[in-house]
């Protein structure tokens, strides 16, 4: 797609914007909790070919979803009222419009490198550049922020995932050749530098191909349940939760919140222990931490599956320094941190392990730190 290729009966776009995707390097189920992340954006993104209308009509096409463009009334609109991909830009201009912005439709064209249900933010990315086609050229003047904070209630009231805003953050706030340090709870933000190839490391991303839907109740009884446990204790969010009182507290909780409250405890330790390594200049301290997120994930959230686990095992016994399921869970992507002697050699041993165990040939690719949302032409 370029940036001179028609949108509308031939008519140039009035601009075309990138929003990039992301891998979560630690902070996992940490956002809805007012907690730590940790995550990086990647090259690959949802781009979107942008000219106004001023007949209240939103024309949207997709290259990936093939056929013919989706037509809807902006006035129409209305949450669960879309169904398949269109409900992402619809709910950004939705939530304008409830927000108090007097925009009205647009034709979009959307062509996105980011893989669908894979647990790369392939939504929010989408969500993402069209919130930042619109600022641009409705002059809104929104910040960075401003446009996740948008985003995010566009996934949550119109589409209707309880989802935090990581997401959402990492891909209008990266920078490039950064992680993004994000306290989900004021948005406070700190770029920390992530010199991988300096560092003589990589970062694989492994997509099994299994595809997660984190609208299908499972992410928002997760929630739930942890809102449930922060109100037991008495706190604002488990992210208010000391790690020294952790047994204590745990103590004071039914059964079935014990789990996924300790997962969130130790994984905002987790993500603090890694930025003290970060600004030390030591990546590699990395591995470790990723495979103990990974366990806590997998045995006390419950998030994980065998792929992502068979993929996290091989990829460790490989050779990798460490290898977690990044993303809601329930498929998706595993990272892992190689150093890039052993690359090769860690994707080939996943891809093997796959094909033996009967299932589907993963995608892998490296991730490296890109930039978030802006206009590119």
């Amino acid at each position: 797609m370029t940036d001179a290729q028609s949108v509308r009966d031939g008519a140039a776009p009035a601009g075309v914007w990138a929003a990039p995707g992301r891998v979560n390097l630690i902070g996992e189920h940490t956002d809805y909790n007012d907690g730590f992340v940790l995550p990086v954006a990647l090259p690959q993104a949802a781009r979107a070919d942008v000219r106004l209308r001023t007949d209240g009509l939103l024309r949207l096409h997709s290259e990936q979803a093939g056929g013919g463009p989706v037509e809807l009334a902006v006035a129409d609109l209305v949450p669960g009222g879309v169904d398949g991909w269109a409900k992402y830009p619809a709910a950004v201009v939705w939530t304008l419009r409830a927000a108090g912005y007097g925009v009205g439709g647009a034709d979009v064209r959307i062509d996105s490198s980011v893989p669908t249900g894979a647990g790369l933010s392939s939504s929010a990315a989408i969500e993402c550049v069209v919130a930042t086609a619109y600022n641009d050229l409705h002059g809104l003047g929104l910040d960075g922020p401003a446009l996740a904070r948008l985003a995010q209630r566009a996934e949550n009231e119109f589409v209707g995932v309880p989802c935090g805003i990581m997401d959402q953050m990492a891909s209008v706030c990266c920078t490039e050749g950064n992680a993004l340090f994000l306290d989900t709870r004021d948005l406070a933000q700190r770029q920390v530098p992530l010199d991988l190839a300096g560092a003589g490391l990589r970062l694989l991303v492994i997509d099994t191909r299994v595809k997660h839907d984190l609208a299908d109740g499972a992410y928002a009884e997760l929630r739930a349940g942890c809102e449930r446990a922060a109100a037991l204790l008495g706190l604002p969010a488990l992210r208010d939760l000391d790690p020294a009182g952790l047994a204590a507290a745990l103590e004071r909780l039914p059964a079935e919140l014990r789990p996924p409250v300790r997962h969130v405890v130790t994984e905002n330790a987790r993500v603090r222990e890694a930025i003290a390594h970060l600004d030390l200049g030591d990546l590699a301290a990395l591995g470790p931490i990723l495979t103990a997120g990974h366990a806590s994930l997998r045995d006390d959230y419950e998030v994980s599956c065998p792929e992502t686990d068979l993929a996290v095992d091989t990829a460790v016994a490989a050779g990798a320094l460490g290898a977690r399921m990044t993303g809601g869970g329930f498929g998706g992507s595993v990272i892992a941190l190689t150093a890039a002697d052993t690359l090769d050699a860690v994707a080939a041993a996943v891809t093997t392990a796959f094909t033996d165990a009967g299932y589907a040939a993963p995608r892998t690719f490296t991730a490296v730190p890109a930039r978030g949302a802006h206009r590119i032409g």
